[in-house]
């Protein structure tokens, strides 16, 4: 068994809740496939209007397999690459030139665990804070959203309620590409439309209407 976050809109608010589920180990996408329908099947006995939506690489629906951050870029750069470049440390940084390098040799610079603590986020001269937690990424991300899908594509959000990802683990990560969906799925409520927020008009959103 495991336990897994889904993300929700409730209450023109931005919610999480954890369920538990058969796991199935292996690292072949037959297997991540068969975790995913385990944990969208919890979702739905819980709640019968549940229309989940899995966000990755490893989602049977190509919706989902689009909105993984692993495909999709903002400015050329793909997401990993962005939020690891725009890390501010006691002792260094932002690192400009992890904008350059593979996404997973980026998350892996020993940089960005030799410069002491994190103390915020530096993107295009913009200062984002670490409060609201995960707001960095979920403004890079919506961005990325909007500047890679169709809005035919985007509108599709609405058809799903609920938001999962399989490979996050809230006990060893923090941001995850569901929540920042369900982010885009509250905006989609309330704007029908993703807004052109700037920095502040994001944090405030994000400060009110993220839980």
């Amino acid at each position: 068994m495991a336990e897994r976050p889904a993300y929700f809109v409730s209450n023109s608010k931005v919610t999480v809740k954890s369920y538990s589920f058969e796991w199935f180990a292996g690292f072949a996408v037959s297997q991540k496939q068969k975790s995913i329908d385990s944990l969208h099947g919890a979702i739905l006995r819980s709640d019968s209007n549940a229309k989940p939506l899995e966000i990755s690489t490893k989602s049977k629906n190509s919706l989902g397999v689009k909105l993984s951050a692993f495909n999709l870029k903002l400015n050329g750069y793909t997401l990993e690459n962005i939020y690891q470049s725009s890390k501010v440390f006691t002792g260094g940084g932002a690192y400009r030139d992890l904008l350059d390098v593979l996404p997973k040799d980026a998350k892996r610079d020993p940089r960005l665990k030799n410069s002491g603590a994190l103390k915020y986020f530096d993107y295009n001269g913009d200062i984002f804070p670490l409060f609201p937690q995960t707001v960095f990424y979920d403004y890079i991300y919506m961005k990325a959203v909007k500047e890679s899908l169709t809005d035919e594509e985007i509108q599709k959000i609405r058809d799903y309620n609920y938001f999962t990802d399989i490979e996050f683990n809230p006990n060893k990560s923090v941001n995850t590409q569901a929540k920042s969906v369900a982010i885009i799925r509250l905006m989609l409520d309330m704007y029908n439309d993703i807004p052109d927020f700037n920095k502040d008009d994001f944090i405030a959103f994000h400060s009110k209407y993220v839980l």
